[in-house]
Parts: C-alpha cells; sequence; structure tokens
C-alpha cells in the first residue's frame, strides 16, 4: 500500500483567483477609460468654443497685421498685433531668466543636493512657490520694483512677476525627469572616468531633455495666460509697444479683459475680438509646444 506521502499532490488551481484578477482587471480599465474620456469633455468643449467663436476673427488679414490704436470699442477692424507683440515679449524675457534658474536648481536638487541642509531648505521655497498665487506674485514684484526701487510700471515688471510663477514648475518637472533617468547610466559613465559634471551635461540631461521640455512650455503656458500681474504692473495699450521699461503695453489677456470691460457679450464687435484674442493666445501656445519638441527630439541622443 502507499502511504499518503508516496501519493501524487495535485496542483493548485488558480482559476478562481485568475477570473477575480480579469475581473478587476476589466472594472479598472472601464473605471479609466471613463475617468479619460469625462476629463476630455471640459477640454473639447472649451476648444470648440474657442475655435467656433474666435475662428472669424484670427482668419481676417489685419487681425495679425494691425493693432487696435485709434479703433474705437464698437467700431469693426484692427487687430492684435499689439497684444501679441506684447506677449511674446514679455513671455520669452520670463523664460531667458526662468528657464536656465529652474533647470540649475532642478540638477542642483538631484544630483547634488540630496539631503543636504542647503537642499531640504531650497526644496521646502520651491514648494511654498508653487502655491503662491499670481496676484501675491504681482503685489510683491510692485512693493520692491516699483514702490521701493522707484521704476516704473513696466513689461519687465510683469516679466519678473512671472519668473515667480514659471521657476517652480521648471523646478518640479525637472526634478521628476532627470530622477527618471537609469542610476546604471550614470555609473557607467563614472566607471569610465568621465567627471560628474560630463555625464550631467553630456548624458543625463539629454537623456531626460523631452520631458525637461515639456515641463518648460507647460510652465510657459501658464505664465502667458495671466491677467493680475498685467493689471497691477503695467497698463493696456491698443497701441504697439516694443519697450520692455517703459509705458503701457499690450498682451492677449489684457485684451480680452480690455475687450470684456468694453461690452463684450452684449455687442459683437468686441465679443469677437476678446475670443479672437483668446484663440490668438491657445495657437501661439501650441506653435510653441511643437517648436520645443521638435528641438528637444532634434538634441535628443540618437538610439544606435
Amino acid at each position: 500500500m502507499t502511504s499518503a506521502l508516496d501519493r501524487p499532490v495535485k496542483p493548485p488551481t488558480f482559476q478562481g483567483l485568475s477570473f477575480r484578477r480579469k475581473a478587476v482587471d476589466k472594472v479598472a480599465t472601464v473605471l479609466v477609460t471613463a475617468s479619460v474620456l469625462v476629463a476630455l469633455v471640459p477640454l473639447v468643449w472649451v476648444l470648440y468654443t474657442v475655435v467656433a467663436k474666435g475662428f472669424g476673427a484670427v482668419t481676417s488679414s489685419t487681425w495679425w497685421l494691425n493693432s487696435q490704436a485709434g479703433m474705437t470699442a464698437f467700431a469693426p477692424g484692427g487687430g492684435a498685433y499689439h497684444a501679441i507683440v506684447g506677449t511674446l515679449f514679455q513671455g520669452l524675457v520670463c523664460a531667458a531668466i526662468s528657464i536656465p534658474v529652474g533647470v540649475f536648481v532642478g540638477i542642483y536638487l538631484v544630483e547634488y543636493g540630496g539631503g543636504t541642509r542647503m537642499g531640504k531648505v531650497t526644496t521646502f521655497m520651491v514648494d511654498i512657490l508653487t502655491g503662491v498665487p499670481s496676484i501675491v506674485a504681482a503685489l510683491f514684484i510692485y512693493a520692491l520694483w516699483v514702490a521701493t526701487l522707484g521704476f516704473e510700471r513696466s513689461g519687465l515688471a510683469v516679466s519678473l512677476a512671472l519668473v515667480l510663477l514659471m521657476i517652480p514648475v521648471i523646478v518640479r518637472s525637472t526634478e521628476e525627469m532627470l530622477r527618471i533617468v537609469p542610476m546604471d547610466l550614470r555609473e557607467a559613465s563614472y566607471a569610465l572616468g568621465v567627471p560628474k559634471w560630463k555625464t550631467i551635461s553630456a548624458i543625463v540631461i539629454p537623456t531626460a531633455l523631452s520631458g525637461i521640455v515639456t515641463g518648460i512650455m507647460l510652465a510657459l503656458a501658464r505664465v502667458m495666460g495671466e491677467t493680475a500681474p498685467l493689471l497691477i504692473l503695467v497698463g493696456y495699450s491698443q497701441a504697439i509697444n516694443f519697450d520692455m521699461f517703459g509705458g503701457f503695453m499690450g498682451s492677449l489677456p489684457g485684451m480680452m479683459y480690455d475687450q470684456t470691460s468694453a461690452g463684450a457679450g452684449a455687442n459683437p464687435v468686441p465679443t469677437d475680438r476678446m475670443w479672437g484674442a483668446a484663440l490668438t493666445l491657445i495657437v501661439l501656445i501650441a506653435i510653441l509646444n511643437v517648436g520645443a519638441r521638435f528641438l528637444a527630439k532634434f538634441f535628443a541622443p540618437k538610439k544606435v
């Protein structure tokens, strides 16, 4: 007779467990898909509304070549050239200051700061700046730049306020992208005798460049639509102003606010201008995003 120990043991069946996993997977897939669809509804709705209401204004040849100088609120005509120039100037000056500072701070926190006291203080300050409202940043620049140092309200003051809003977003996105880079790449470079600074500049940053550029463009898109710094730090002008150091300056958010005050919603002329300025701002941000992604892909490390 065979004992109980000699009898073959049947492998356990996982049919019940497998069915449960499949059911959970299906439910999770349905929930995630439904969440994406729910999130897309307002996005598509907003885009459709802006395009439908602003398409007529942006397709006019005068929209991109003329300003609103000399135009009254209810007289049709004019364009958004002055506002496009002001928005681009303020955004480019802000980006020129914010991008190097934000990227270098992100590199320091990931590659050098670690658990140091300086790194912890920097992380804490970045967290605080992340939650600062735009109007607080504008008031701070007004108190420092205008009231204390005596400079006049200008497009440069607006750019400085936008810098406070843009830097923390760039720092956070740069940190996350650098942490994704595998540590094996760094160790392989160190093993070949490459110094740390060259490893960061030649291996780590190019590997994470696409994500860093995406974060930069998200930060730039956020600050280009801010209105509070414009209202506090520079007045709105319907004429073209190329001087970043003085005088009122037009901008697309300022143009939208100006047309709202002029009777947008009650009169078709300022209403069309308001929606046209909104669509123009979206188009500019889209162009900057596409261009930045192209540059990131061009400079990214090539696959062998």
